[in-house]
């Protein structure tokens, strides 16, 4: 087991090395994305710094649900486009070994990222996030890879089930998540209905504590355990949706055609 897992984590690491679209969407991208909102954030800082660092703190933590979710979703796509995908579940390989080792792959990938673009803002804009706490940071990283991965399961299912015809999903359906989950601002500017939606994310329990905790890194335990129990729930939920998408893909033959 320890081996197959391996050998997948060496061929993310291969794919991401040699892979000049790898670089541009997971370090050039976010990188200047996250210089942009950092300069947003000076500017406002003169006239409100408490919302010039919710900018900077939404920033740098989306950025670790963005990458770990990329991570899962393209790694298979890379795999579909160069027709190998079919190979590699041939071999004794299981689901199971290949979903471990795309989370393992993610994991590494969200934490280079996102401790880049935490020294770029602690270096060039005095922002150091740990301010909300080494244990409140912690268990927010935690709850927010936790959701990357299971909306990345979610639609690596759907891409599997449904082919790349709809492969854009894999990329850009993520950010369907930023106003709902109020990454960027309290979820009381939201309209009372959307915020009634917000509630249901795991990860607008993260950004609202988090920004709580810029003013007092004193754990909100409660706040802490609605996105764990959230997160957990739909684990659940997207592994059964997940492997249910995967079985139909192989049954109706849409895997293999998925290399056509």
């Amino acid at each position: 087991m320890i081996e197959r897992i391996k050998a997948v984590l060496i061929q993310e690491y291969y794919i991401s090395y040699r892979s000049i679209e790898v670089w541009m969407d997971n370090i050039f991208f976010p990188v200047m994305t996250a210089l942009v909102f950092g300069l947003i954030a000076k500017y406002l800082s003169g006239e409100n710094a408490l919302a010039a660092d919710y900018l900077i703190l939404g920033m740098s933590f989306w950025f670790v649900i963005q990458i770990a979710q990329y991570s899962i979703s393209l790694g298979a796509l890379w795999n579909v486009w160069s027709r190998n995908l079919s190979n590699m579940f041939i071999s004794p390989l299981s689901l199971t070994e290949y979903m471990i080792a795309q989370i393992i792959s993610s994991l590494l990938k969200s934490i280079v990222i996102f401790g880049a673009i935490s020294l770029m803002y602690y270096f060039v804009f005095n922002f150091n996030i740990l301010k909300i706490g080494y244990i409140n940071f912690i268990l927010h990283l935690i709850n927010l890879l936790i959701f990357s991965w299971v909306i990345g399961m979610i639609l690596l299912g759907v891409i599997f089930k449904y082919g790349t015809r709809i492969q854009a999903l894999a990329w850009g359906s993520i950010f369907l998540f930023q106003p709902l989950a109020a990454v960027f601002f309290p979820v009381s500017v939201l309209p009372p209905v959307i915020q009634q939606i917000s509630l249901l994310i795991p990860i607008t329990y993260v950004f609202e504590g988090a920004r709580n905790n810029l003013i007092n890194p004193v754990i909100n335990w409660q706040n802490i355990g609605m996105a764990f129990f959230l997160n957990i729930i739909y684990a659940i939920i997207s592994t059964f949706i997940f492997k249910y998408l995967f079985n139909k893909s192989k049954e109706t033959g849409q895997f293999a055609r998925n290399e056509g």
